[in-house]
């Protein structure tokens, strides 16, 4: 369905709650692009000889997703991706950021066998994006790990990069003569905090301080030996580029006193930096403050070592430098200060972080408890990375808001007008960001949220089997910004 007039009429109405005031432009260099991600819309999840993720198992096995759903069907994109690719042409954005299954090409999670109708189905997704004049920027990984592999230890298992990269060779072999822009990783952060550490996503494994560091240490090897593969085969050949996205809030002190000022800082090295700065500095290797902090945490508790495990100087060297842009994932911010308490045994969060990490109760939300819209934040992280990555290109892959159920969604409008204009000033500080991303492209499965939380630009109804989609009214109001490539500062 296209653009209709109730929808136009929507925007109508919601233009007239939003305060004339300056009108920005962006420059010309800047791109704007949608997002989604394989387990939120595919669907198809046992199609041909698709094989089981972790994601599949998780929902098919527990209670845990609020609305007692799972991803089976979710938008069905399997078989409504020309639709898919309609909205996304609608739009009139520059790129469509997607990710590949990986039980779609290899049913096994090893690349012995491949299956010829999941590579069929991205080959002609591809092809039909690029027909349409929009550029793929694929993620090999959005957290949809094989079940079979997760038997083996998942993230926790050090064979994971060699699995990996297979992966990795597989697409690049396939689809990189049209692909020229790839993501390894999406969000390591929550597949190893939240994954391993925790049991807020699957594989839901709950082993805090240990487990996420496993996690992250093989992650970081998989990325970088992906990242050497194409450098080293594919792009003399291929001409395209490799990076990861890494999210974060941003920590704003809770005051300016010295404690919590160094809590905030903590709390960025921590989250952003645990993956940045292996990648992304000049030094390499873990942020100092985690390998000292954990070092004398774990000792204390009677280990013989550190929890956090250790790159060799080799190691250390075959990271560093791995990317060709900073990617980017930023919703919200929090404000640190140091605990009053601090709790015992191993913990990311208790122990080793040791912040307490809170939010301002005037900051407008969203249907997301964790999502404030405080846009100053957007600017101030922007800066944070130019100040300590030495100004890398910047491609933001999220940012969105979320709500219940509303096409007319003035919310999520006053969101982008806000978090855009903040990405503006970021620009003209000297942040060097070369796109933008809007999360997400239509409502889907919301992980444990199920579909009772939408991030969509199109609507989405999981009433329907047939899951039609509509344009909201922040569909017309992104694709208006995108035709004028202008925004006013309310």
């Amino acid at each position: 369905m296209a653009f209709t007039k109730t929808v136009a009429l929507l925007l109508l109405a919601a233009s007239d709650l939003v305060v004339k005031g300056e009108v920005r432009k962006f420059p010309d260099t800047l791109s704007f692009g949608v997002a989604t991600a394989a387990y939120q819309i595919e669907g198809a999840w046992n199609v041909s000889d698709k094989g089981e993720s972790i994601w599949d198992h998780f929902t098919h096995t527990t209670d845990t997703i609020k609305d007692r759903s799972n991803g089976d069907l979710a938008c069905d994109s399997y078989n409504q991706h020309k639709r898919d690719i309609e909205m996304v042409k609608e739009l009139g954005v520059d790129y469509y950021r997607f990710s590949i299954s990986w039980t779609r090409i290899l049913p096994d999670g090893f690349s012995n066998r491949l299956s010829q109708d999941g590579i069929v189905y991205y080959d002609t997704l591809i092809n039909d994006l690029i027909a349409a004049n929009i550029t793929p920027f694929v993620t090999i990984y959005h957290w949809d790990l094989p079940q079979r592999l997760q038997d083996l230890g998942g993230w926790t298992n050090p064979m994971m990069a060699d699995f990996f990269t297979d992966f990795a060779k597989v697409a690049f072999e396939a689809f990189g003569d049209r692909v020229k822009s790839w993501l390894t990783f999406n969000e390591p952060w929550v597949v190893c905090l939240e994954g391993y550490g925790s049991v807020t996503k699957a594989p839901a494994l709950g082993m805090t301080g240990i487990a996420e560091y496993m996690c992250a240490h093989n992650l970081l090897k998989a990325h970088a030996k992906a990242y050497h593969l194409y450098d080293d085969v594919y792009r003399p050949i291929q001409k395209g580029r490799v990076g990861l996205s890494l999210n974060t809030n941003w920590h704003e002190p809770a005051t300016q006193s010295p404690t919590d000022l160094e809590a905030a800082e903590r709390a960025m090295q921590f989250y952003l930096g645990w993956f940045g700065h292996p990648v992304f500095s000049r030094e390499g290797d873990y942020p100092q403050v985690m390998k000292d902090r954990i070092a004398q945490n774990s000792l204390a508790q009677g280990y013989p070592r550190s929890r956090l495990p250790e790159f060799t100087s080799e190691e250390i060297s075959y990271i560093k430098g791995t990317h060709d842009f900073f990617g980017l994932n930023h919703y919200t911010t929090t404000l640190v200060r140091m605990p009053k308490k601090v709790l015992e045994g191993p913990s990311f969060y208790d122990i080793d972080l040791g912040t307490e990490i809170f939010r301002d109760p005037a900051w407008p939300g969203s249907a997301s408890f964790w999502l404030k819209v405080v846009p100053w934040g957007f600017r101030n992280l922007l800066n944070w990375i130019k100040k300590n990555y030495n100004n890398p290109e910047i491609i933001v892959f999220e940012n969105g808001f979320s709500d219940i159920d509303n096409k007319n969604d003035t919310d999520r409008i006053s969101y982008y007008n806000k978090y855009l204009n903040a990405l503006l000033d970021a620009i003209e500080d000297g942040c060097n960001v070369s796109a933008y991303t809007a999360w997400s492209l239509m409502d889907n499965f919301e992980w444990l949220e199920g579909y009772t939380e939408r991030f969509g630009l199109y609507y989405v109804d999981f009433n329907d089997p047939k899951r039609p989609r509509t344009a909201k009214a922040s569909a017309l109001y992104y694709k208006s910004i995108l035709e004028t490539r202008t925004i006013e500062r309310k």
